[in-house]
């Protein structure tokens, strides 16, 4: 670390611990909101630092609660930190550390679902770092590879904690139970990496169940990639019902299975990525 960086850093040692902070805001977690805090820094400083070098980016943050995550990844150098938070609650409590962090850090009142942060005003390269409320994870994580489909140089990259079952999904390989939508979505947008794995110890409340952090890189897609409507299309059919073969769930595309050589009596868990991408292309085309 710079001497500059710890200078610009020097205030985060003066600030309220994480615990004082939740109990003077009275930021008692909600199950509603989906709110599990991690108090300890070592814990927030690795998943910082499992983002790499942050000098040079704009890093985006879901859900900051008292701040843990937002000051590690100020400590690591992050060049600017924008944290969305829903509970005003939260907001307010954040209000010292943004007034200590010298303009790298923006506090956003708002609905993560509802916001588009690629329509703010904020240069790239840009990164999302999360605890990511487990509530809304899922569909967070489906918009934001709709935006890497339709521009891959939008996102640097994003590292993102699940819960491990999710994580399971994201990372499977075709054949396997976890194999399905999100895996083939996922991974056709994305080099996907799970990181390591949390205890359900570290969080306050803790949760039921271990949690995972991953790590996201898009990846350059040829011109011939179809949409991403076209694949998550295909992938809903196929996948609908798990249990049946091609010839049932994909009776309209019975043609572009023949054309690929995909047998119609298999089922959509034995399909490849790339079988997938190649039948959502030739749907494209014939619709």
């Amino acid at each position: 670390m710079t001497e500059s960086l710890k200078t610009d850093n020097a205030f985060l040692d003066a600030l309220p611990s994480l615990r004082d902070v939740v109990e003077q805001a009275g930021l008692r977690a909600r199950k509603a909101l989906g709110q599990n805090f991690i108090l300890d820094q070592n814990v927030t400083d690795r998943i910082a630092r499992a983002a790499g070098d942050l000098s040079n980016a704009s890093v985006f943050e879901i859900g900051p609660g008292p701040g843990g995550l937002t000051r590690s990844l100020l400590r690591a150098g992050a060049r600017k930190v924008i944290a969305l938070e829903y509970d005003p609650r939260a907001v307010a409590a954040l209000e010292d550390l943004r007034a200590g962090a010298q303009g790298r850090l923006e506090i956003l009142a708002g609905d993560a679902l509802e916001t588009d942060l690629l329509a703010l005003d904020v240069p790239p390269p840009r990164v999302i770092v999360a605890n990511l409320p487990y509530n809304i994870a899922t569909p967070l994580l489906v918009g934001w590879l709709r935006q890497v489909r339709a521009n891959p140089e939008s996102w640097s990259h994003f590292v993102l904690m699940f819960q491990r079952e999710v994580a399971d999904r994201l990372i499977a390989a075709p054949g396997t139970k976890e194999y399905g939508r999100l895996s083939v979505l996922t991974q056709w947008l994305c080099s996907v990496e799970r990181l390591f794995d949390l205890a359900p110890s570290v969080f306050v409340p803790p949760p039921k169940v271990t949690s995972s952090v991953v790590r996201f890189s898009p990846r350059a897609l040829g011109p011939e990639s179809p949409s991403f409507r076209a694949v998550e299309s295909v992938t809903a059919a196929a996948f609908g019902q798990r249990r049946k073969m091609l010839r049932s769930t994909m009776k309209a595309d019975l043609d572009l299975l023949e054309s690929c050589g995909i047998d119609p009596t298999r089922r959509a868990e034995t399909l490849s990525i790339s079988d997938f991408v190649t039948l959502a292309r030739l749907r494209e085309a014939r619709s």
